[in-house]
């Protein structure tokens, strides 16, 4: 096999700090980042143009026994395609849930066939936290809670980070016209997407609406009912119930990742757009087959995933019993034994694929 990027210790390392960006890219919360730190991103003169390439196609091409290995796990993933579902339950009128991608990249923001129709159609509009329709709301609710932002006690990301790991942060934030003093009491959570979301991204974020985002600022100005599954502090909770050590350790192997970090983003966005939600995790896990996980990782997927699944289900029961609702939430959170396709049906609805 020819040397390649795919057999780097790079791309060994990329593998458990992807994992963390994936479950990132599908918070909603990330937008309440983005709110605070506008004016971080909007001062750009111009929108950078987006890199990366799909390092699937790379996989295909110079480890197929690894890409096999991980459509044969892919395949045990129940509801592991499609990211637009039909949900029905007898007496009431069908509704529909869309995963969705919390970006703003012009080939997300494009719903799959049928969508645009379910959602005219629908009464009620459900995604992830309905404090998105309200920006001055949202920060207010979030600045209510400064523990979940803000390093509190007189903490601050210099007194927690050694030095070696302070210069690679300070560096990497450099990079993206931020001076390490502006953010210097965020949590480190926060700074993640500053680091591992790509600079057209963050661009686009001070002007584009991600489609969750929009879903509801239309339905709101149509007068429709929208409803959340969640409160943005509660998203925010989750985060900070992992332990401030993997995020730190999270934040810096990203930022040593660079440019790379761009071609995860574009493989990410490939494998959504192609409906291949459950090929996710077994890509990622391919890369590192000696099973050199991040060890923190399962923790992280049962907080910001799994739990996450069950209270949406739960909350989202007796909205969908009334019928005729369209709900938006990420794609990571549909396939999956435990995801949201699943547990629906185990409320009761009949739970198919809507393309």
């Amino acid at each position: 096999m020819n040397s390649s990027f795919l057999e780097s210790p790079l791309f060994e390392r990329l593998q458990g700090y992807a994992l963390w960006l994936l479950a990132l890219l599908h918070m909603a919360a990330l937008a309440s980042l983005i709110l605070v730190l506008g004016t971080l991103s909007s001062a750009r003169a111009e929108e950078p143009a987006c890199r990366g390439v799909n390092l699937v196609d790379e996989m295909k091409s110079e480890n197929p026994d690894a890409y096999k290995k991980a459509l044969a796990e892919a395949a045990k993933v129940p509801n592991a395609r499609g990211i637009f579902w039909k949900v029905e339950k007898p007496g009431v009128a069908p509704s529909y849930l869309l995963g969705t991608m919390h970006v703003t990249d012009p080939r997300v923001l494009k719903m799959p066939s049928g969508a645009d129709k379910g959602l005219a159609e629908a009464k009620t509009i459900v995604v992830e936290s309905n404090e998105i329709l309200d920006q001055n709301k949202a920060l207010a609710g979030i600045l209510s809670k400064p523990e979940l932002t803000m390093l509190t006690d007189g903490k601050t990301i210099e007194k927690l980070m050694k030095p070696d790991d302070l210069a690679v942060l300070e560096e990497g934030l450099k990079k993206r016209g931020v001076p390490l003093a502006t953010v210097s009491r965020m949590q480190p959570w926060m700074l993640m997407s500053l680091v591992s979301l790509p600079a057209c991204e963050l661009a686009r974020q001070g002007n584009t609406a991600f489609l969750d985002k929009r879903i509801a600022l239309d339905a709101a100005a149509e007068g429709k009912a929208v409803k959340g599954l969640e409160t943005l502090a509660e998203q925010l909770s989750a985060m900070a119930a992992i332990p401030t050590e993997m995020h730190l350790k999270s934040l810096v192997e990203t930022i040593k990742l660079g440019p790379k970090m761009d071609d995860v983003f574009e493989t990410m966005t490939q494998l959504y757009l192609s409906g291949e939600i459950g090929f996710t995790m077994p890509f990622l896990k391919q890369v590192a087959p000696d099973g050199s996980d991040n060890a923190g990782y399962a923790e992280f997927e049962e907080l910001i995933v799994t739990k996450r699944n069950h209270l949406m289900a739960e909350r989202a029961a007796p909205i969908l019993s009334e019928g005729n609702v369209f709900m938006a939430v990420g794609a990571l959170h549909l396939p999956g034994e435990e995801g949201l396709v699943e547990l629906l049906r185990e409320q009761g609805f009949t739970v198919t694929s809507a393309i």
